[in-house]
């Protein structure tokens, strides 16, 4: 880590007078926005010319992190000399395919936490055991004595504070409780953050929990549990992609369960999400099999071209003989 934060020190210092866009994943999350506008506050301190681009919008609850910035749309980019700068993206192909043939130079920058990250930047500020990109930025800012005012600790404190679970998980260590601790005292306000981005939710959500339930399955006498999505789900309910959020976590919480499934099918195929508990089971490894990574506990898969009926029990078969090779060692 504290390598980390003298690469993020030199990388910020060393943009001082250019333009650069920060990218972040498809379908952003609390992580994904949280780092996107945290690192643009940063570079705005130091004189870089610094904008938020992403191939999907900034979700409805968390656009409040991102006001004052600017963050556009891939459509609406025009390539103007900008360096790229990617956050919270496990590989290259997470910023999509549309986006990132604007940079042709490449992405000068990589910060992440994914496990499965294969260093695809020049600069490559990775650290696999961080509980969140966020994590990585603002222990590097309050070590190098970068400016952390007020907004910029908000959203370092968002990304902590969804990719931990709200501090449920495993990677929430003593450290990243004093990294919060001083993001607080800077001007973190943690019940206004829970209540923005947890307490907001809508009654289609709701609705769109009771479907995803009633589809709840268990498999390998209850260690596996999984559930489905369809786009006729989002239809009947007036919700988007981005009201599964935390979906998962429901099979997840269930006694027994060591990994929970959830499967949504789009036009162009399924895309998957899995939790886990248990480090041994290398969830990253998982969704590897399933064209997909992210992290031990958590991971993510796309199979293009598939579909529910047809390639359900495929993609069961992969996960449930991930489970009994790994929970076997």
């Amino acid at each position: 880590m504290q390598a980390a934060g003298q690469a993020l020190r030199d990388l910020i210092k060393g943009l001082k007078g250019r333009k650069a866009a920060v990218l972040g994943h498809m379908r952003p999350d609390g992580d994904c926005i949280g780092s996107q506008a945290a690192l643009c506050r940063l570079l705005l301190a130091e004189g870089v010319d610094a904008i938020c681009v992403n191939r999907d919008r900034v979700p409805p609850n968390l656009a409040p992190y991102a006001a004052g910035l600017t963050f556009l749309q891939a459509a609406d980019y025009a390539p103007d000399g900008r360096v790229a700068l990617a956050v919270d993206c496990a590989d290259a192909s997470r910023v999509g395919t549309e986006l990132l043939a604007k940079f042709p130079e490449g992405i000068l920058a990589n910060i992440d936490h994914h496990a499965s990250n294969p260093d695809y930047a020049q600069v490559n500020i990775v650290v696999r055991e961080a509980a969140a990109t966020c994590h990585i930025l603002a222990a590097g800012a309050l070590a190098e004595g970068l400016p952390v005012d007020a907004l910029t600790a908000q959203a370092l404190h968002l990304g902590i504070l969804t990719d931990t679970g709200r501090f449920c998980y495993r990677s929430t260590t003593a450290d990243v409780f004093a990294i919060v601790a001083e993001l607080i005292r800077r001007g973190a306000d943690p019940a206004a953050a829970n209540h923005r981005v947890f307490e907001q939710e809508s009654r289609g959500k709701l609705e769109l929990t009771r479907r995803f339930l009633d589809t709840i399955a268990f498999h390998e006498d209850g260690k596996i549990c999984s559930g489905e999505l369809t786009q006729a789900d989002y239809a009947a309910t007036g919700t988007t992609k981005e009201d599964k959020e935390g979906l998962v976590e429901f099979p997840r919480s269930v006694a027994g369960v060591e990994i929970a499934v959830l499967m949504e099918e789009g036009a162009d195929g399924i895309r998957g999400s899995l939790r886990g508990r248990d480090p041994k089971l290398r969830l990253d490894l998982c969704a590897a099999k399933l064209n997909g990574g992210g992290h031990v506990l958590a991971a993510g898969f796309n199979m293009l071209g598939c579909r529910l009926p047809r390639d359900r029990e495929k993609i069961l078969a992969v996960v449930i003989g991930h489970y009994r090779e790994y929970s076997a060692k």
